[in-house]
This record gives C-alpha cells, sequence and structure tokens, in this order.
C-alpha cells in the first residue's frame, strides 16, 4: 500500500516496490530474468508478463497456469523475452481493481540487432492509464465483483507514468522514440504531439513491415506502439489526448481533448542530427515475406470464429431505460465516458460479456480448444452490434502471437506481429495465430471489467 497525492487529493493505493508504476525492467532480447512476487496485499494476487512468450507456469493466471499467491505468500516467476520490444505485467486477479490502483510496469527489450529500428536521439518509455476519482476520493471498487461492468471504469483524471502530467525538455531536431504502453482498464487513447512528424515503427510483439508516417496513434488497453517523433520547431508540444465522442442524451458528437503533458523543445541544434534517417520509410522484407509465407500456408475460410457479444441480466430500470432509447448510431470505438453514473450502476452479477464459438454455440470457460504446436489458427473476431450497449473489444491472446490479415474483408498489406487487437462495434477482425509455444492459455477481452464479467476462454497447446 502506498499514498499518493493525485489531483489535489491524497489516495491509498497499491505499487510494485513502492514504485507507481512499478520498476521499468530493461532487458537484453534473450535475457532470462527471475522475479519474486512477496504479496503484502489483503487480497490474493498474481502477476502476468503481458506478450511475452514465456513458459507456461510463468504466465501468471490464477486457476489455470498457477492457484493464486495469498496475502503473505511468494512466488518465483521465471521470464524469458524471445522477443525486442516492449511488454509490461499486471495483476491477473481482479485486474480492475489492482491494477487500476497502480499495480503495472513496463519491460523494455533491447533488440539483439543494432539495426532494428533508425537512430533515434533519445528514448522515452510512456505508461499512460486513467483513474477514476469523485469529490471523496477514488470511486470504490465491488469487493465482491466488479462495477463498471457494461463500458468498463473509464477514468477521468488522465496519467502518464502515473502522474498527470508528463514533461520533457529536447532539443530541436532531435528524434525521440516513444515506447507506448495503454494500461487504462477501459480508455482507448489516441495520442498525438501537436504536430510533430511522427513514424509508427513496431507494435505489441516487434516491428512493422513498413514504418508509416501517421497524424496520431490509437491505443487499446493493453496495446503498444513504438513512434518516433522528430521535434523540428522551438517551444511547446502538447501532448494530447484529442478524440470525437458522442453524447448520448444529446444525440451529438463533440471533439474531447484532454493534454496529458508536453515537450518543451530549445532552439540549440540536435546532435547528432538524425534528420536525414528519420525522413526515409524502413522496410522489413523478411517479415513481410514470412508473413506471405504463412498466409499461403493457411489460406481460405477461418478454422474457427467467435462471436463477441453481450447477455444483460437484471439491470436497474433507469438504466435499461437510457439504453434502450439511445437505439440509433452505434459508436464504433467509446472514446469517452458520457454516462460515468450509469456505467457504475452495472456489476458483473448483472451483466455477462461473451465469447462465443460459432461452430459448437460454446461460450467462454465452456469453449475448450486444442491445437499441436506448430499449428496455425485462422481466427476470425466478430463483434456484434446488436446488443444492449455495444463495445469495442481489445481482444488479447496469452502466450502466443498473431498477424491481423484483414479488418472487414480488407486485407492487411502492412502486417506486424501483435497479442492484443482492438475489434470495433461491428468488425470482422480476421487473425492469424501461430501456436508455437505449448501449455494452457487464456484468451479474453482486456477491457478489466469485461475479463471479469466472463469474457475470456481457455486453450490447449500441446
Amino acid at each position: 500500500l502506498v499514498r499518493r497525492s493525485l489531483g489535489g487529493r491524497e489516495l491509498v493505493m497499491y505499487a510494485f516496490n513502492g514504485q507507481h508504476p512499478g520498476p521499468l525492467v530493461r532487458v537484453p532480447q534473450g535475457a532470462t530474468i527471475v522475479v519474486d512476487l512477496v504479496n503484502r496485499l489483503d487480497q490474493p494476487t498474481a502477476v502476468h508478463w503481458h506478450g511475452v512468450r514465456l513458459e507456461n507456469r510463468s504466465d501468471g493466471v490464477p486457476g489455470l497456469t498457477q492457484p493464486p499467491i495469498p496475502p503473505g505468500d511468494t512466488f518465483r516467476y521465471r521470464v524469458r523475452f524471445p522477443d525486442a520490444g516492449i511488454y509490461w505485467y499486471h495483476p491477473h486477479h481482479r485486474e480492475d481493481a489492482q491494477q487500476d490502483l497502480g499495480l503495472a510496469g513496463n519491460l523494455l527489450v533491447r533488440p539483439s540487432r543494432p539495426d532494428h529500428y533508425g537512430p533515434a536521439n533519445r528514448e522515452e518509455v510512456l505508461l499512460l492509464d486513467d483513474l477514476l476519482v469523485g469529490d471523496d476520493g477514488l470511486v470504490p471498487y465491488g469487493r465482491e465483483t466488479t462495477t463498471h461492468a457494461l463500458m468498463g471504469r473509464v477514468g477521468n483524471l488522465l496519467l502518464v507514468n502515473g502522474e498527470p502530467s508528463y514533461s520533457l525538455r529536447v532539443r530541436r531536431g532531435e528524434v525521440v522514440r516513444f515506447h507506448l504502453t495503454n494500461a487504462a482498464n477501459a480508455r482507448v487513447f489516441n495520442l498525438s504531439f501537436g504536430g510533430a512528424r511522427m513514424k509508427v515503427v513496431g507494435t505489441d510483439v516487434g516491428r512493422f513491415a513498413r514504418e508509416a508516417w501517421v497524424e496520431s496513434v490509437v491505443l487499446a488497453p493493453a496495446e503498444r506502439y513504438v513512434v518516433d517523433v522528430r521535434f523540428d520547431r522551438p517551444g511547446r508540444h502538447p501532448i494530447e489526448n484529442r478524440v470525437q465522442a458522442i453524447h448520448r442524451q444529446a444525440g451529438a458528437f463533440f471533439t474531447d481533448v484532454d493534454t496529458l503533458g508536453a515537450v518543451e523543445v530549445s532552439p540549440e541544434p540536435a546532435v547528432p542530427d538524425h534528420g536525414a534517417a528519420f525522413a526515409r520509410l524502413r522496410q522489413d522484407p523478411a517479415l513481410a515475406a514470412e508473413a506471405a509465407r504463412l498466409r499461403a500456408r493457411h489460406g481460405g475460410a477461418p478454422a474457427r470464429e467467435l462471436t463477441l457479444t453481450l447477455r444483460p441480466g437484471d439491470l436497474p430500470f433507469p438504466l435499461v431505460q437510457a439504453l434502450r432509447v439511445d437505439t440509433g448510431y452505434v459508436h464504433p470505438v467509446e472514446w469517452s465516458a458520457t454516462m460515468p453514473m450509469m456505467d457504475w450502476l452495472s456489476t458483473g452479477r448483472q451483466v455477462e460479456w461473451v465469447l462465443r464459438d460459432r461452430a459448437s454455440g460454446r461460450e467462454n470457460m465452456a469453449i475448450a480448444w486444442r491445437f499441436r504446436r506448430g499449428e496455425l489458427l485462422r481466427l476470425r473476431l466478430v463483434n456484434d452490434r446488436h446488443t444492449l450497449h455495444p463495445m469495442a473489444h481489445p481482444i488479447h491472446v496469452h502466450g502466443q502471437r498473431f498477424l491481423v490479415l484483414a479488418v472487414n474483408g480488407v486485407p492487411n498489406d502492412n502486417p506486424a506481429w501483435k497479442d492484443t487487437v482492438l475489434v470495433p462495434v461491428g468488425a470482422t477482425v480476421d487473425l492469424l495465430v501461430e501456436l508455437a509455444n505449448p501449455g494452457r492459455w487464456m484468451l479474453h477481452c482486456h477491457i478489466a471489467e469485461h475479463l471479469t464479467a466472463g469474457m475470456h476462454l481457455t486453450f490447449e497447446v500441446t
């Protein structure tokens, strides 16, 4: 337990090693670390090493790969890092509360090849988060079950590396490599750097086949992106979360902008000047060829299909009435909480979020897929828009990696290895999952409240 002062309020929160976020673990690709977790909370816990293709017994899922760690007990994890990139660690027991209260940290895996990325003047690791606070402090969490089970707990205090405002000072022309992670329970970020030129170079489990110029980068809960940003204009560059929200009662769109911090650029020129290298969009022909080879090996229709849907229970009458009035346009992604009190009314006892296997009709933990190591799974995710409260879902696959083949039937021509993908409302997303890591693993929605409200399944790779 730690005491923190945030937004003018004194809050009791959780922390790893007294730090919020937890310690940044820097390791070379191929390294193995040993971590002893001592549970000093008043409730069970466990730690999941998100995105890392590690040994199954250290994946940190209570009831699947290990028992929950009781208060006062210790558990030893062995974590090997086969892939370069940015990863993170967080609880996998009541993460709707434990993760939200501060139990999250990053893992930065240094690539074995020096030319993995282009040159940069510096690297920065940003863990994005939010926190829901009211007049009396933190909005309470449910003891026996999650609250905010419909939309998820979307906070009203945005944080970067645990603080309400992030600042960085650079020289004119500096290229900064930002390693970005979304650790929020439910919020989807749309991040930009005040007009500075930005290109996306990597994501969850490595590089893109082609670097690309972007105006902003969208991060669903648990997603990571690596972006290079060149600050060639002196002055203040705000770091903004700029989204288009919808006011449900008024039936109107509005622009919602939050400033998470700023980069102050001095007039002195950067040394060395990486401008020429930054202006080139690098390619990874080996990754493009590998993706093409895997596509050809497993062409045709999806081998499995999951429908992402909702089964509402005995919800409070005012909430049901409010949702039924909103029967027109459905926002593909909920960017902002425009009904915070209504959302607070729904709990995990009244809402069940569902993954349904189309072939068998089985749902959530009744699904028991089995595969052999070395197989490829072509998986289609279909997000049902005809529910009481349609939601975008960030779907995370443990222990493996996948390629996004297509979205709404449009082929993806810039592949990258990922472990989490956002499936907007009404969308169909096709994945190609490489099943190379044996063990019993989880697939689930990474909105923490949706996971707690049932939206998960397990599969086995023998």
